[in-house]
């Protein structure tokens, strides 16, 4: 891939950053008295290290270079500190003050890193640190308030964390991550720009004092006010030989970056999947920025921004234009497979995100999915081979494996934008309402119940079904029809036709705002047909069971004849609407071309229907159990379909016409 064949980059950090991060903290010469910041009993002495935290003349802010200059001596002072003792030693002295991050185990692990001198480690040791102290802080937040900032920037101004260590403790904090006027060293590294050796080890050795000084405040706030601090639960997430060289020889990888990814092997290999997932990400980034800015033709994207400007993240390399409205080049340039997995594994929200999870720290590490992993780290080989030389490509392209992930990534399609999660509700339901269970009834119920099925009203809605039935079958794609004869449509064939239409690809990427409104409501529809499936499920079992039992009242015994008289219309109806969701989402992008006035008379007409899936829960709750009235109900629906039907003005008719 020619576009990446030079790398001349030394760093991704830009002049300034750099010295912030490299020079400033190295200043000043004069040494420091561990004394003076942590005592033998292992207290952490906060005056000495708050007052190196110094303010602009108008005290209006922190004055960030002066203070990472007058903390220099202070880190350095506690790195030697740490590096003095023994693995027994720290966890005696340290460990008791690191059980509020709800993740104690993972500071012996840093301390290990710290030790070891590898500056990868040193790296991801820090990456952790930060995500779950971000996680920690967001807890103790919620003693307070209410609802926790999204953003660790906004936690850290938050009156409630300042009411619980004090603003001087805070605001040490704020020099060290959350604000790009400082250190800022979680967004530095967890956005892939740092690395290895731009990160000074005594940093992760200040920021393991802090979480163990924090612990101590914490202590002290809640034995005086008496309240008890609670963990929210972790988020779960969803469910080789050439790589080396590969990563060592593509031009996706910076060189200075080159020991990330080596690592990250390593940690796959020994089973630390988070660990993996971690450095894949960052430089899965880092990456894909240097393509981005190549690209695009803007080489400064490629640095860290200014406090006064963009970090050019995922955020903007994934999306579809650029600042200046210009149409981003990467995704043409990767292709819409590429494109579609980085949007699922990042960004859609029913996706598992895992960037968002694990840089707040809301992953349990240990708990990591190793099929995660697995897929990050297949993408990465893929994406790697696409910038080697051809010679190297075609090598470790005709192996059978790399073979297989090529074929797959080339193949790849969304799993969790909301057409594929749409798609997978419409088969769901379907299958749900197909295992509605045949109970054998007595012969009195059996009669009553087809009387009670046979009667007008029942037969009148029965005729509408198979009437829009027909309208609607008219307008599926040739090539997917099930039936050859429209005069009779047998419902057992009914599935196959959902199969067949779920089947047909629809665009995902970029999709415009109106088409994710339908989708919405779309989804919605689905939603509410699963719960009803679901509800009659659990009904007809419970009460089938009592009417056996003979434990049912005489109003108990009409309501549940009523349910068996109602249950064959509703499993139509709940098809029909099915067939309605599932023409409309092929036909989805047809939206775009309704006018104004038309698209507000289709949502209106959408969220007619899905006030009937919303009604259809409250009558077959068993709260409610009102199946008199399902009848009714689906009769007066019905009407409003085959009424904006006639209209043509639906998705699928509209798709027919300009065919």
């Amino acid at each position: 891939m020619e576009i990446l064949i030079e790398d001349p980059i030394t760093t991704c950090l830009s002049p300034s950053v750099y010295d912030m991060i490299c020079k400033l903290g190295f200043e000043v010469k004069e040494n420091c008295d561990i004394n003076s910041i942590v005592t033998q009993s292992g207290e952490v002495c906060w005056k000495t290290i708050t007052d190196c935290a110094i303010y602009t003349v108008s005290a209006q802010d922190l004055n960030y270079q002066g203070s990472v200059r007058l903390l220099g001596p202070v880190c350095e002072a506690v790195h030697l500190h740490l590096s003095s003792l023994t693995k027994g030693q720290f966890e005696v002295q340290y460990a008791p003050w690191l059980q509020w991050t709800h993740f104690p185990q993972l500071f012996p692990e840093i301390f290990d890193a710290l030790r070891s001198l590898q500056s990868p480690a040193i790296s991801l040791s820090l990456m952790k640190l930060t995500s779950c102290l971000e996680r920690a802080l967001g807890d103790v937040f919620l003693l307070i308030g209410k609802e926790c900032p999204f953003l660790l920037r906004d936690l850290l101004v938050s009156e409630e964390l300042a009411q619980v260590f004090g603003q001087p403790v805070v605001n040490v904090l704020r020099v060290f991550m959350g604000s790009p006027h400082g250190l800022n060293l979680r967004n530095i590294l967890w956005h892939g720009f740092a690395s290895p050796r731009e990160i000074p080890p005594k940093y992760c050795s200040m920021l393991l004092l802090l979480v163990v000084g924090l612990g101590q405040l914490l202590q002290s706030y809640l034995q005086r006010t008496q309240a008890t601090l609670a963990h929210r639960p972790f988020v779960v997430l969803p469910n080789l030989k050439d790589e080396i060289e590969g990563m060592r020889k593509s031009t996706f990888v910076l060189k200075s970056m080159l020991p990330y990814w080596e690592v990250a092997l390593i940690k796959f290999k020994s089973h630390r999947f988070a660990d993996c997932a971690i450095l894949l990400l960052t430089q899965l980034e880092a990456g894909l920025r240097k393509v981005f800015a190549a690209v695009n033709q803007c080489p400064q994207r490629l640095l860290t921004a200014e406090s006064t400007a963009l970090y050019t993240t995922f955020d903007e390399i994934l999306a579809k234009h650029l600042n200046d409205g210009q149409i981003n080049q990467l995704p043409l340039f990767l292709g819409e497979p590429a494109m579609e997995f980085l949007w699922d594994f990042l960004n859609h929200q029913q996706g598992p995100r895992i960037r968002d999870h694990l840089s707040h720290g809301e992953i349990n590490l240990l708990e990591f999915p190793k099929a995660a992993a697995d897929q990050l780290l297949a993408f990465s080989t893929v994406l790697l081979l696409r910038f080697v030389d051809e010679d190297l490509s075609s090598s470790i392209k005709g192996k059978a494996a790399i073979q297989s992930l090529v074929s797959l990534a080339e193949g790849y399609s969304s799993h969790f934008h909301p057409v594929a999660q749409l798609k997978k509700q419409v088969l769901s339901c379907e299958k749900s309402i197909r295992a509605w269970p045949c109970l054998s009834l007595p012969e009195e119920a059996e009669r009553e119940a087809a009387r009670l099925e046979g009667n007008s009203e029942t037969n009148a809605c029965s005729a509408l079904i198979i009437k829009i039935m027909c309208e609607l079958y008219c307008q599926v794609p040739e090539s997917h029809c099930v039936f050859k004869e429209l005069d009779d449509i047998p419902p057992e064939r009914w599935p196959q036709l959902l199969s067949n239409l779920c089947s047909i690809p629809v665009p995902t990427l970029f999709c415009p705002r109106v088409v994710l409104e339908v989708l919405t409501v779309l989804q919605s529809m689905s939603t509410r047909c699963i719960q009803v499936s679901g509800q009659v499920t659990a009904s007809l079992e419970r009460r089938h069971q009592l009417w056996a039992e003979r434990r049912l009242r005489s109003r108990q015994r009409r309501s549940f004849l009523h349910m068996l008289g109602s249950i064959k219309l509703l499993s139509s109806a709940l098809y029909l609407i099915l067939l309605l969701i599932a023409l409309e989402l092929i036909n989805i992008h047809v939206v775009c071309a309704k006018n104004t006035h038309d698209y507000q008379q289709y949502l209106k007409f959408l969220k007619s229907i899905l006030q009937y899936t919303e009604n259809l829960v409250v009558y077959t709750s068993q709260e409610k159990n009102k199946w008199s009235g399902i009848t009714d109900l689906t009769h007066t629906a019905l009407l409003r379909i085959w009424t904006f039907s006639e209209k043509k003005q639906m998705l699928t008719h509209l798709a027919k016409r300009t065919s």
